[in-house]
């Protein structure tokens, strides 16, 4: 996938990330969805008592694109390489491979596969570009993820 920033076909920008107190711990995802020809943006966010850092990357990337009510051009912007990785590079051996992933000489079912098939679906609706960002180091939209998706995660925590 690459960068679609200075790319017209853009219909919108989906700017995702996801936060965890500890690795599995209490865990939350944002996002902001931006459409820039009209201005309007929506920020969500939620969280989970019990899960990984990698589940709300995910989620917070499933819970933009769900929004859209028609299919659309998405660019993805995030700070994560597993979902980058992930949508450009692993999904599409992992599908052939019945959701498998290789180990060793054998196979074990892909980690997250829940989610990994819930963005599939969402992929057959969506043209999604993946552009990924430094986190922590002041992208705006980043920052404000980060900081939607940490306070989602602090009711869990005492």
């Amino acid at each position: 996938m690459t960068n679609i920033a200075n790319d017209s076909t853009s219909e919108v920008v989906l700017f995702t990330d996801g936060a965890c107190s500890g690795n599995p711990g209490p865990g939350g995802w944002a996002f902001v969805l931006r459409h820039p020809t009209s201005g309007k943006e929506i920020e969500r966010s939620g969280g989970e008592r019990e899960t990984t850092n990698n589940r709300m990357e995910m989620l917070a990337v499933i819970r933009g694109l769900e929004v859209l009510k028609r299919p659309t051009a998405v660019e993805l912007v995030s700070d994560s390489t597993y979902v980058g990785k992930g949508l450009s590079e692993w999904m599409p051996k992992w599908k052939a491979n019945g959701w498998r992933r290789r180990v060793g000489k054998g196979f074990a079912e892909v980690k997250n596969v829940d989610l990994w098939q819930q963005l599939d679906e969402l992929l057959t609706e969506h043209r999604v570009e993946f552009t990924h960002v430094r986190g922590h180091a002041g992208h705006p939209e980043n920052e404000r993820c980060d900081t939607l998706a940490v306070a989602a995660y602090q009711k869990y925590l005492g």
